[in-house]
């Protein structure tokens, strides 16, 4: 069960309440809650839980919200006497935190620096969220052990989940799946083309664990590691609200999922033997509406693209039946289209179904047939490796990486992203570097700091013209992953520009 208590500190419920009405075409009216309908909810859903998730939602979004809002207020009083001791009152009243004594001190020269101070309140507010996320555990669901019993008995010991990239995805762990985070690993990329050899790694340190500490069962449980691919599509504007990386084209990106599960299965079984135990998992993601589509695998275990179960027909189909009623009818579409399908992947499927029914009636009692926000509306750039607080849709737009070369496609996407969502307003591009480490690895957290500051100098180098205009800024942190511990922060370029250390110009502009 979630945490009961409400997710908002003093600070956040002053902004919620003295936020001003936003005006059309303002950067704040990309990111909106419509309030709860009259929905009637589906006989399976979880209504208790779809309360208290979306209470948690709107507490950390309306907090980001009020960032422009009140910069608004701040803008016009710089030329007022005591403007310093006013913007900061402001800022404390609605924002919960102070600006930098520097930025507002120098405002009476030319013009407050707008840009610095937006992406200073992004860093401070995803400071305040990551810290009530670790230390309050908001969305733990209080069911691990169970379902890590479950999957076992489904006959899977791991599952290892890769998402798109796109922020839209960011919730499908907890929330468009309904599965506790802790228990499945997600990583995310630009398309769902996820990189096969860091997953081959992880598959070596699973098997390894199992034959070292009998973890989560013993290497001859016969147990498979189940791999899942997830991309997605939009019913609303399928043609130009899908995944940008396969150019909306749903087909695309489904083939190439797919094609990238088979991928690692073969490197798996070329790289060991070819009775290494590897199942695959295809699921496509409306993101207007977070219903799924997964893929029925077909005899040889490849998912089937011709094949699918389509929940959002089942919820529709359901919601006026009885509880039993709904669930065997569940039961028996799944089990029409899986065919031959293993009692595992089935009990499995039919899990995921009942879930994503959940997340269906979330929207619905909360957003309307679909989101408003059928598009982008990322508050930030996630670059690194990490972020498990990361669990709302449409917050941060992933780009996990060891090194900007190496995912620069996925950084490209993101800043292209932001073109729209913050430079066309004039406001900077606020990406966050972390990098999560073990801390019984001697040298891990040393390691971890190297990569955030060489990061943050790629960037430089790769957006040069961006870091000179004052429209890419970042925020360096770290955290021991092992320990459970807060994020460390490190610095950011807001007030230490020198992190950045620009090298010569020639990157993309």
């Amino acid at each position: 069960m979630l945490n009961r208590r409400r997710y908002r500190t003093p600070a956040r419920r002053m902004a919620l309440r003295a936020a001003p009405p936003r005006r059309p075409g303002a950067v704040a009216d990309l990111y909106t809650f419509s309030g709860p309908s009259s929905h009637a909810n589906h006989p399976l859903a979880m209504r208790e839980e779809n309360t208290r998730l979306f209470e948690y939602e709107q507490s950390v979004k309306s907090a980001f919200d009020a960032i422009v809002p009140a910069l608004r207020r701040i803008a016009c009083l710089q030329y007022q006497e005591g403007f310093e001791s006013q913007a900061q009152a402001l800022a404390q009243r609605h924002l919960g935190f102070e600006l930098p004594e520097s930025i507002l001190a120098d405002a009476w020269v030319d013009r407050i620096d707008m840009r610095r101070l937006y992406a200073w309140c992004v860093f401070q507010t995803y400071r305040w969220f990551c810290d009530d996320f670790f230390q309050s555990r908001p969305l733990d669901s209080g069911d691990d052990e169970a379902f890590n019993t479950f999957l076992l008995e489904c006959g899977f010991h791991s599952l290892d989940i890769s998402p798109c990239a796109d922020g839209r995805l960011a919730h499908v762990v907890r929330y468009v799946l309904r599965l506790p985070y802790r228990s499945v690993r997600r990583k995310s990329y630009a398309g769902a083309l996820f990189d096969i050899e860091d997953s081959l790694q992880k598959w070596v340190e699973t098997e390894m664990r199992r034959y070292r500490e009998l973890k989560p069962n013993s290497p001859d449980s016969p147990t498979r590691y189940l791999k899942a691919a997830i991309y997605h599509f939009s019913s609303m504007d399928p043609e130009r609200e899908g995944c940008a990386a396969h150019g909306s084209n749903t087909n695309r990106a489904a083939s190439a999922a797919r094609d990238r599960l088979i991928s690692f299965q073969q490197a798996v079984e070329n790289s060991f033997c070819c009775g290494a135990s590897i199942d695959l998992l295809l699921i496509g993601v409306d993101t207007a509406t977070d219903a799924i589509r997964i893929h029925m695998p077909g005899e040889d275990g490849v998912p089937d693209l011709n094949r699918s179960v389509d929940v959002m027909s089942l919820y529709d189909e359901t919601r006026h039946l009885t509880e039993n009623g709904a669930r065997q009818r569940i039961a028996d579409r799944v089990y029409q289209a899986g065919g031959d399908l293993m009692d595992g992947m089935s009990r499995l499927i039919l899990r995921l179904v009942e879930n994503n029914i959940s997340q269906i009636d979330y929207v619905r009692q909360y957003h309307g047939e679909y989101y408003a926000d059928i598009g982008h509306a990322e508050r930030f750039i996630g670059a690194g490796i990490g972020f498990e607080e990361i669990q709302l849709r449409n917050l941060t737009y992933f780009a996990y990486l060891r090194t900007v070369e190496e995912s620069n496609q996925d950084l490209d996407v993101g800043v292209k992203i932001f073109s729209k969502l913050t430079m066309s307003h004039g406001l900077p591009v606020p990406v966050v570097i972390r990098f999560d480490y073990h801390g019984k690895v001697p040298g891990a957290r040393s390691r971890a700091v190297e990569h955030c500051y060489r990061i943050a100098r790629a960037l430089a180098q790769r957006y040069p013209s961006l870091v000179k205009k004052g429209l890419l800024h970042a925020f360096l942190g770290v955290r021991d992953c092992s320990s459970g511990g807060l994020v460390e922060y490190l610095g950011c370029s807001v007030t230490e520009p020198s992190i950045f250390a620009i090298p010569n110009p020639g990157g993309v502009q």
